[in-house]
């Protein structure tokens, strides 16, 4: 029996019998698939622009980027799904690309390439070599959580400064999210982005005549490598990558009654690798799992019968192709929305991962004072050495993680 075969007859022991369920291309897998791709642009990629307007990086160069991230999401979402008829959801690093948004303006944009090549060729060897399970078993989860957390603050604080320059437009995309949250929790992010989207026009504080249809082109960048960028940005974009997407993404899976074993889940953590090294020099930060929009294809909502929800990850996979193919366009429109609308969204788009990650940094008592220094280090900016506050954190809350746990056990 394949490895296929074997993975959809450990599914969900609640299908029904073939003949009574579905085509697996049905219009709920379909919706799934889109509803995962509008809920993954309608926020997460406003830190894409953010990271890209704070390195001040041309437009063919993000052009190239939402390229990049689309294409590989889109190939990995179908060739995945497809290969093990799993609902497997691939996307960016949205944690990875709050990262940048400091880190991009610390380091060369060539030697940020060779980082992402470096982050790429980790996520390979600890796939490959079945390592991954090992290296979220070493890391502290509450430091690793932590770390998170001060990446993502800065994006939760310039949610509300931006209010002192449009308090209306940012109480209104808070409200949609709120009402989102309460009656369809899938659609908060999109519901605050078209109430941003729907008080702009209203106002005329933003105009779609320059948008016209075009098709995006990638550009090539050669990758340098230094210490400095390798430590400060490609080890931190491989570890918050591998502890906030690819265990969380692997983890939805296993919960939905797919067997992702340790073989079948390297296997697949080291797909995504080897896309996030394809498509770094044209500019692919890191593709992983996705957690959050897995989710949407995995329940029961998009198909009866879990043996065919695979169609859902298909379809998500196609639309991020199309995306990606007409970036040009996309980021016409983006670029075109106010500045408040996008640090508003930016921020709106990472409150549940936000707060995911503090509660679980600070969760067990234990462990809360090493979180803590991992958090404020991270969230400070401080640079020392040239090395950025993400790895400086990560260091000194594990030494503090390490010190009190051998300083508990002493006492026991």
């Amino acid at each position: 029996m394949s490895d296929s075969e074997n993975l959809t007859a450990s599914s969900a022991s609640t299908a029904p019998p073939p003949t009574s369920s579905p085509s697996a291309w049905s219009v709920s897998t379909a919706v799934a698939g889109l509803i995962v791709v509008i809920v993954s642009y309608a926020g997460p990629m406003a830190v894409v622009f953010t990271a890209a307007e704070a390195a001040r990086l041309s437009d063919a160069r993000l052009e190239s980027w939402v390229w990049a991230i689309s294409i590989g999401s889109g190939l990995t979402c179908v060739l995945l799904s497809l290969a093990y008829r799993v609902p497997v959801v691939t996307a960016w690093s949205t944690p990875g690309a709050a990262l940048l948004v400091t880190a991009l303006t610390d380091h060369p944009y060539d030697q940020a390439v060779g980082a992402y090549l470096v982050a790429a060729a980790l996520t390979v060897l600890v796939g490959a070599t079945g390592l991954f399970g090992t290296v979220m078993r070493l890391l502290p989860q509450s430091v690793a959580a932590a770390m998170l957390a001060g990446i993502l603050v800065k994006f939760g604080i310039d949610l509300f400064t931006a209010t002192e320059d449009a308090p209306a437009l940012v109480a209104l995309m808070l409200a949609a999210y709120v009402v989102g949250r309460r009656f369809a929790p899938r659609w908060a992010t999109a519901w605050a982005l078209l109430a941003g989207v729907g008080w702009t026009l209203l106002t005329g504080d933003v105009s779609f005549g320059g948008v016209h249809p075009d098709v995006a082109r990638p550009v090539f960048t050669a990758p340098a490598f230094s210490w400095d960028a390798v430590v400060g940005l490609g080890l931190p974009l491989f570890l918050v990558t591998m502890a906030s997407q690819n265990a969380p993404g692997i983890a939805v899976l296993s919960a939905a009654g797919y067997r992702m074993d340790a073989a079948r889940s390297g296997r697949t953590v080291t797909t995504t690798g080897l896309a996030s090294a394809a498509l770094a020099p044209v500019g692919a930060h890191a593709i992983n799992l996705a957690a959050i929009t897995a989710a949407i294809c995995t329940g029961r909502e998009a198909h009866p019968d879990p043996d065919k929800r695979y169609a859902a990850g298909v379809v998500a996979g196609v639309c991020y192709l199309l995306v990606g193919v007409f970036g040009t366009t996309f980021i016409a429109v983006f670029t075109a929305l106010p500045a408040d609308l996008v640090a508003a969204i930016a921020g709106i788009a990472l409150l549940g991962a936000l707060g995911g990650a503090l509660a679980a940094a600070t969760g067990e008592e234990a462990h809360r004072d090493g979180a803590l220094v991992t958090f404020l280090m991270t969230a400070s900016g401080v640079e020392l050495w040239g090395v950025g506050s993400a790895c400086w954190g990560l260091v000194a809350g594990v030494a503090t993680h390490l010190a009190l746990s051998r300083r508990g056990s002493e006492r026991g």
